[in-house]
Formats: structure tokens, sequence, C-alpha cells
């Protein structure tokens, strides 16, 4: 089975060539279908799509600050609930807004059981306001607020574990997905959508500008992210988590760094670390999935 083909994020954006998240938006929204409310944060997202007076969505749409995509979609949620209407509330926020500015607000709405699923376009800096880094930016990456030099290697700290975190917080579907993989993203969406409650998908989203890659390469970053297992492809669905794409054998991580100026600088000592930080977690994922419930639900 193939994607629909009738589209809710129509051509003439102003995103980047090569940028990542136009291609997740169409996947997504064909996923959802037309009965459904889109609720988006401040970011890039929001300021390509939508220039007053124009828009490039088909479906009602929503501007939030960075800091409360989350609420206003409790809210969307809840006046539907109480009009007895029926429609998809989804929420599409970057990782600025996401793991940073509007995490408060996402932990609220997971808490409050809100039947809304929360997509986090996951570029790893705040792109759209100068490429600063971001708790989701990895360790040792460029950015204009972590610099190259010889005292300090790019970002100091590991990038945070929200997928986890919004499973620790109860929430029935948590999932990692790839536009390359885009049946996977497709049935994911469907699937999260047929669960009532919060839920939270974590999608990979290259930014050119930020990654320092060519236009014509997002796809294949992409899928050498999943390769390497720097970005693993699974889902908890109440509790119990499964790895949905296995790599037959894990690509080295130095292909994938490599291939971006924001980790050019990167010597071998370096990427060793990022390698056995990989393996350590591909490990980890791989114990969790043999456990029945790995998260409390």
């Amino acid at each position: 089975m193939g994607l629909p083909k009738e589209e809710f994020y129509v051509s003439g954006a102003r995103n980047c060539a090569g940028c990542g998240f136009p291609t997740i938006i169409r996947i997504v929204t064909k996923a959802a279908g037309k009965n459904t409310i889109i609720v988006n944060a401040t970011g890039c997202m929001e300021v390509v799509s939508t220039p007053y007076p124009q828009t490039a969505w088909k479906l009602p749409w929503v501007h939030a600050a960075f800091e409360n995509a989350a609420a206003v979609a409790s809210g969307v949620e809840a006046a539907l609930k109480k009009l007895k209407k029926d429609a998809n509330v989804i929420v599409f926020g970057g990782d600025g807004g996401t793991y940073d500015i509007g995490f408060q607000a996402l932990s609220g709405m997971m808490e409050r059981g809100h039947n809304v699923l929360y997509i986090c376009y996951d570029n790893e800096a705040y792109e759209n306001t100068g490429i600063q880094r971001s708790s989701s930016t990895p360790k040792f990456s460029w950015t204009t607020t972590t610099p190259i030099g010889k005292k300090i290697r790019g970002k100091r700290r590991w990038k945070k574990p929200i997928t986890e975190i919004m499973a620790a917080h109860g929430s029935p579907f948590v999932a990692t997905a790839s536009p390359h993989l885009h049946m996977d993203l497709f049935n994911k969406v469907k699937k999260a959508l047929s669960i009532k409650g919060p839920k939270f998908m974590k999608v990979l989203s290259p930014c050119v500008i930020g990654w320092k890659i060519p236009s014509n390469k997002t796809i294949e970053v992409e899928e050498l992210a999943v390769e390497s297992g720097v970005f693993p492809i699974y889902e908890i669905v109440n509790g119990k988590l499964t790895i949905n794409y296995k790599p037959k054998k894990l690509r080295p991580v130095k292909e994938y760094l490599m291939m971006q100026g924001r980790f050019k600088h990167l010597n071998e000592k370096e990427i060793r670390s990022i390698q056995e930080r990989v393996n350590k977690y591909w490990k980890y994922l791989l114990n969790l999935e043999k456990l029945d419930n790995a998260f409390f639900v």
C-alpha cells in the first residue's frame, strides 16, 4: 500500500531546499486525514508555512507560542469534548519548543491525559533563531552557542532522552520515526490516532543550514542516522518497547558524522566516544525489548 494522494500541505512554502520537515508534515497529515486540527509551535515550520496572508495548510491550523503549544492543544481537545465533536488534534513542535521551552506544557498535557498526538520534528538545535544549542543537540556538535576551540569541542552534554521521559509519563504510545521510512511513519501516526490519550512521536528532521549538509543529501543523512544506530526506530505501546527496524549490522557512526559540517572538527577520540555511546544505547534498547513492560503505564 502506498501513501494517499491527497495533500494537506501544499507546494510553495518557503522552507529551505532539502529541509526535513515538509516531508514529515505531508506524511503525517496524509495519515491523519481531513478531520484534523493542527497546533503549531513557533519555529521554522510556522514561519515558512504561514507568512500572512498566505498559508500552505489545507487543514484548520493554530499558531501557538514556543512554550504553550501542548497547552493550546489541550484546550482544543477539551473544547471538542465539550461540543461533543470528534477530530484528530496534532501538535507540531521543533526540539527547542519541545525539549526545552515547551517542556512544562507538554508534561502537563501528558499528566492530564489529553487525547492529543504531539509530534516533535527533531532538527537538534534552535535552527529558526540562529542555530543555538538545545537539549536535543548531540554532544560535540557545533552550534553558534557551542563553538569549536581548543578547550570547548562543541556541545558538552549528551542529548536529552525525551522519548523515555514521555514514556515515563505513562503515555500509551511513544515512538520514533524517520521520513525516509515513510510507511513506518505513516503507520505509526495511524496507530497513535487510534489510541485514546496523550501520544508522543519524535521524528528526525535534518536541517540543511544547521547540519551543514548539501540540500540533496537529506534522505541519505536520515538513512545513515538509522543504519548507524544514532537514531533508532522503535515504539513503546502501553509500556512495551518494540524496535521496528533493526539494521543487519550497524554502520560505523563515523560515516554519519562526517557527512555533516557540524561534526567536521571531531577527532578520533571524540568519534570513538560517540560510537561507544551509540553501541551502549542500542544494547540498552535490545534489553528493554525483551521485557514485557519496560515502562509503567
